[in-house]
């Protein structure tokens, strides 16, 4: 008598497995683009980390998920007194993000995780690509206060920097004040010259900020860059960065409220809320002129910061899909044996690894670019708003597809499937739409001169090699150059300009790591998002998924 699978057999569950160990290429990719002494010294960490996030970490995000921040306006005593309220598991996750890996602190200072200088942005990136595979929502204010930091050390005033650098940089929870950005308004998303909130010169040199901002993440951050328009100056020009503390210098609270928390579809660990200046304290940052210019460094590190989650998540969503098809039986055979389980597993690891991909190419632009390179700096100019556009997106249909492969179980909130899949909407909305992002493609290749620059990247991974990738190169410059005098062909261009920078850095991964799975991704990134396809031809990609599900 057949006997149906029960338990474990029937429901695998992927608790407690580590998610570092069991990536087939974790350590290589690391090991690719760490320096070796740093890859080296890191190694234990990734280790304990993909432990974490298959264990403690994980189940501390379900909490934090189940359980949002709750805004309290007055103290028991009746004082006007506001405060946010998290889960214990959000500020555990909050101590090990902030003070046990110094996310936030790595790339500005020696020290963090016994490492005796600052990090490059392919280590810090590489650690929070495996923190994300388990917490998406803290991440955004982790992100901020490092991309805060950035923005302020580049544009700030000695004093300012003086006063507010180390408490953004600290690993000490008491000393530690997190970063946050406040510049979305009602009428002003997007569309920055619509910003309403008010500037007012003060005597002592600083600035009152007056009117409304809609939506603030991290609303109670230490600090936070904002923007607002100085008196009636109009335009564009008239829009000033300024940094507004959540305490003042005496230690008195700064003239501003949180008006409520948003009720959020995903990354509901983490408060977003609306925030009311009322004559608050602030610091001009940089040139007065060139508000939106400076905001727009904090708004393209938070960019490709979300293309790092996106990608993140897209890991953990091929990681639950791949254990689930390697344990389930059903028909008298594991799922993963089934030739159109092979082919929906292989379309999910292709988007999952091109992202993957772009963010260390990505990175190593961002080093280089931060140690003077002016052609590095064009390179991440274009990279960035590349892996926020289509990263962002295709986690979205990939966090999708891994909730199909577990079934009923995965629409379920016991497993992560369910979380994956409202947190991946989130990548396509903050720091920009789809729409907005493929039009700064075109800003970057055309205002920065940024095209060429990538088009020689991609031509120098290739080398003499590829010539269908070389042609294909070819044809997405020309289809950029097409979308710049027409604009609706921007997510066209951005996409074929993603698409060959993957398909060339995979290419590259395979020669060097050497690994056959990654020359064959590359080959179907060309096969299924870049050559044209006749939808009732046949197409046999089974080579190519046999070496890629080899991998797992």
């Amino acid at each position: 008598m057949h006997i149906a699978p029960q338990g474990a057999a029937a429901v695998p569950d992927s608790q407690d497995v580590n998610f570092f160990t069991v990536d087939p290429w974790g350590a290589a990719m690391a090991r690719l683009y760490l320096p070796p002494p740093l890859y080296a010294h890191l190694m234990p960490h990734f280790e304990t980390l993909g432990g974490l996030v298959g264990g403690a970490l994980d189940g501390e995000a379900a909490a934090a998920d189940r359980n949002p921040p709750q805004l309290h306006h007055r103290n028991r005593r009746g004082e006007d007194v506001q405060h946010i309220e998290y889960h214990p598991a959000y500020l555990s996750m909050t101590r090990r993000a902030f003070s046990d890996y110094g996310f936030a602190a790595m790339s500005h200072r020696p020290g963090v995780l016994g490492w005796p200088s600052a990090m490059p942005a392919a280590a810090k990136y590489a650690l929070t690509y495996l923190f994300v595979q388990s917490e998406f929502g803290l991440m955004c204010p982790v992100n901020m206060t490092d991309s805060l930091a950035r923005t302020l050390r580049r544009y700030g005033s000695a004093e300012l920097v003086a006063r507010y650098l180390p408490a953004l940089t600290s690993t000490d929870m008491d000393s530690l004040r997190q970063g946050a950005m406040f510049m979305t308004e009602q009428g002003a998303g997007s569309d920055i010259a619509n910003t309403a909130v008010i500037a007012e010169p003060a005597e002592d040199g600083s600035w009152r900020l007056r009117g409304e901002k809609w939506f603030c993440s991290n609303p109670d951050a230490g600090m936070a860059l904002v923007l607002a328009r100085r008196g009636d100056s109009p335009g564009l020009k008239g829009v000033s960065l300024f940094l507004l503390p959540r305490e003042l210098p005496d230690g008195t609270l700064n003239s501003y409220r949180i008006v409520r928390l948003k009720d959020k579809l995903g990354t509901r660990s983490m408060a977003s809320g609306e925030i009311s200046l009322a004559g608050a304290t602030a610091y001009l940052v940089g040139e007065p002129d060139a508000g939106f210019k400076q905001m727009a460094d904090m708004v393209n590190s938070s960019r490709l910061s979300n293309g790092v989650r996106a990608a993140g998540m897209m890991r953990r969503a091929c990681a639950e899909a791949i254990f689930v098809a390697q344990r389930r039986v059903a028909f008298g055979k594991r799922l993963i044996e089934m030739p159109l389980m092979r082919r929906q597993l292989t379309k999910m690891i292709l988007p999952a690894e091109q992202a993957r991909s772009m963010l260390f190419q990505t990175a190593d632009a961002m080093t280089r670019a931060d140690a003077g390179d002016e052609a590095a700096r064009k390179l991440l100019r274009i990279l960035t708003p590349l892996i926020k556009f289509r990263a962002c997106r295709d986690a979205r249909k990939v966090a999708g597809d891994a909730m199909e492969v577990r079934g009923g179980c995965g629409y379920i909130e016991d497993f992560p499937d369910a979380r994956l899949l409202r947190d991946s909407h989130l990548g396509s909305i903050w720091e920009g739409t789809s729409n907005i992002v493929a039009l700064d493609v075109l800003r970057a290749a055309e205002r920065e001169g940024a095209l060429p620059v990538l088009a020689a990247h991609v031509a120098g991974l290739l080398g003499n090699a590829r010539p269908d990738l070389h042609d294909a190169l070819a044809r997405a410059q020309a289809l950029t150059q097409a979308a710049l005098g027409n604009p609706a062909l921007a997510r066209q261009a951005a996409s074929a300009l993603y698409h060959t920078t993957t398909a060339a850095a995979l290419h590259w991964e395979g020669g060097r790591l050497p690994c056959p799975a990654r020359a064959a991704l590359s080959a179907l990134v060309l096969h299924h998002r870049l050559a044209p396809r006749d939808p009732l031809a046949q197409r046999d990609d089974t080579a190519q998924e046999d070496a890629v599900l080899a991998m797992f």
